[in-house]
């Protein structure tokens, strides 16, 4: 399927937006995160789990299925393709996999949030609630999306075995 050139574009834009969103959003994770484990401010740190699980639902799984779905429909309408080269298919892989662990990390976000909420609060949920878990998610998250970002932009050489077969078709054609 062939998309004119300010549709290709459109589709462009709205992928980078889509996960420079993520990054961001994940940045934002990390210093909140930081800001519960450290934090000797007990309202802080219980406010701190209620916003990061209503941001999980409302900011960072639409920005990581935005970025997947954009950039998957991105692959199937440009001469890169879907499996033509190795570096598409790892990002698809880093995109699908981050996207995966935040989903079922969000499970555990509810269940900080209810902790955080609890009444009455007590040192134990304190303790619960100053698990490293946030960080180590965060910063697995932003490593991932900066090695995808890294990929789109320096576009390692090296095709699949399909986009040799591409490539040798397009040559006898022409």
């Amino acid at each position: 399927m062939a998309l004119t050139p300010p549709a290709r574009k459109a589709l462009l834009a709205t992928h980078v937006l889509a996960s420079v969103g993520w990054v961001g959003a994940v940045l934002v994770y990390l210093a909140l995160g930081i800001a519960a484990v450290t934090s000797h401010d007990t309202t802080l740190v219980r406010a701190v789990y209620v916003t990061m699980d209503r941001a999980a639902w409302t900011v960072l799984i639409p920005l990581a299925v935005a970025s997947l779905v954009t950039g998957v429909a991105q692959s199937l309408v440009t001469t890169w393709g879907l499996v033509r080269h190795y570096w598409v298919i790892f990002k698809l892989a880093i995109t699908l996999i981050a996207t995966a662990v935040l989903v079922t990390y969000t499970g555990t976000l509810d269940t900080f949030a209810d902790i955080a909420t609890d009444d009455p609060f007590t040192r134990h949920h304190l303790g619960l609630l100053r698990s490293p878990s946030v960080l180590v998610h965060a910063t697995g998250a932003l490593i991932l999306l900066v090695a995808a970002t890294l990929l789109a932009v320096y576009k390692p050489t090296g095709l699949t075995r399909r986009g040799h077969r591409v490539r040798q078709r397009a040559r006898a054609t022409s």
